[in-house]
């Protein structure tokens, strides 16, 4: 995304300006993505791991976990819904709000590429690293059709 950000800014400019704009863009975004998480893990690891051995707080520290894997999980349908489908209405009941995509706007390519993803991952126990570059190579050779 930071690349894509980058590259994109100022398309007069010629392509090797626009390579390092975009390599540019995704260090910062990296940079700025993940280092607090790293910080906040070697920091804090130690003192999680103490209070890891005290039974009241040991529930709290469990709930914490699950409620990270729900938005982990409610984060990855939604971005999976809006790569597919090229249209998503939001439904609306009461508090309730719902994605519903439009049939219409579904994009072949991304669900195919979905569904070689799952396949290396799920059915052939392929690693990550194995499923991005498959996927990679998949979706450029497409984009080359």
């Amino acid at each position: 995304v930071g690349f894509l950000a980058g590259y994109g800014q100022d398309a007069d400019q010629p392509a090797v300006t626009r390579l390092l704009m975009g390599t540019a863009a995704a260090a910062v975004a990296l940079w700025a993505t993940f280092t607090p998480c790293f910080l906040w893990i070697f920091l804090g690891a130690p003192w999680v791991e103490k209070l890891h051995g005290n039974p009241r707080l040991k529930a709290a520290l469990a709930a914490i976990t699950a409620a990270v894997v729900g938005v982990i999980l409610n984060l990855s349908l939604w971005f999976a819904l809006h790569v597919v489908f090229t249209r998503v209405q939001d439904w609306h009941w009461g508090v309730l709000r719902l994605p519903l995509p439009e049939p219409a706007s579904l994009d072949p390519a991304a669900l195919i590429l979905l569904l070689l993803a799952c396949v290396l991952l799920f059915w052939w126990k392929r690693g990550l690293i194995t499923t991005l570059v498959a996927c990679s190579l998949a979706g450029v050779a497409w984009a080359q059709m």
